[in-house]
């Protein structure tokens, strides 16, 4: 199993508490995030990691160098900063499977990968959370057949169901598509919802997202990702 981890992020919000690293490199109970992230993937059987890299990569590389225990790390190395969807497209030139988990550097989501379904006409499946009080997070709707039909804007909504930060796309999602070097993938799956039969799936599991410093500070305190072993 093959998973890319999109790890180029700035943690521009983040830093006043982090200072001059990757997001992802971002201490948790002493150990970075993204170590958290690589034991999530390794309990779910992924043995192959492209690493979506950007900003002070090389803080990544000397740390985890080219393994994390059994898993094989690759380094995509983005010096234009291309946003997500250019960092994805990158990283999928790197990738061996047809069928690619991809999970954000800066979110944790434990739920069972095995689970997530590409049905025959869909180029992504999406993880999403129950949230109530989401002003932090856009929403996704889903009509009876479990297809999105709508992606709505970030704002307060008394309840909602959020982008996990998980997905499991084909590795030719971009194929047919005239783009830009630098896009934004949420941008590109709300441009193109109709074309890419975007499905999702609705999971009850721990979710943290550690991109502003209230959720950082809270998942130094939380006790089910600090005692991750």
């Amino acid at each position: 199993m093959e998973a890319v981890v999109l790890a180029g992020g700035k943690g521009t919000r983040l830093r006043s508490i982090i200072h001059d690293i990757p997001k992802p490199m971002a201490l948790i109970n002493n150990k970075p995030f993204l170590e958290y992230i690589f034991r999530f993937l390794e309990k779910n059987g992924v043995t192959r990691i492209v690493l979506s890299v950007g900003y002070k990569w090389e803080f990544i590389q000397k740390y985890f160098g080219n393994r994390y225990n059994d898993i094989v790390l690759i380094y995509s190395i983005d010096n234009e900063f291309y946003e997500t969807g250019g960092a994805l497209k990158n990283a999928l030139s790197k990738v061996i499977s047809d069928e690619i988990y991809v999970i954000h550097g800066d979110t944790y989501f434990d739920i069972d990968l095995s689970s997530i379904v590409l049905v025959k006409d869909s180029m992504i499946c999406l993880s999403l959370k129950y949230m109530t009080e989401c002003d932090r997070y856009g929403c996704v709707e889903q009509n009876k057949s479990g297809y999105v039909k709508k992606f709505t804007e970030k704002k307060y909504q008394k309840e909602g169901y959020i982008n996990g930060g998980i997905y499991f796309l084909r590795k030719n999602i971009f194929d047919g598509f005239i783009l830009n070097n630098k896009f934004s993938f949420e941008n590109f799956m709300e441009d193109n919802l109709k074309n890419l039969k975007i499905t999702a799936q609705v999971f009850d599991a721990y979710f943290i997202d550690i991109g502003i410093p209230q959720d950082y500070e809270k998942a130094q305190l939380d006790k089910y990702i600090t005692f991750i072993e």
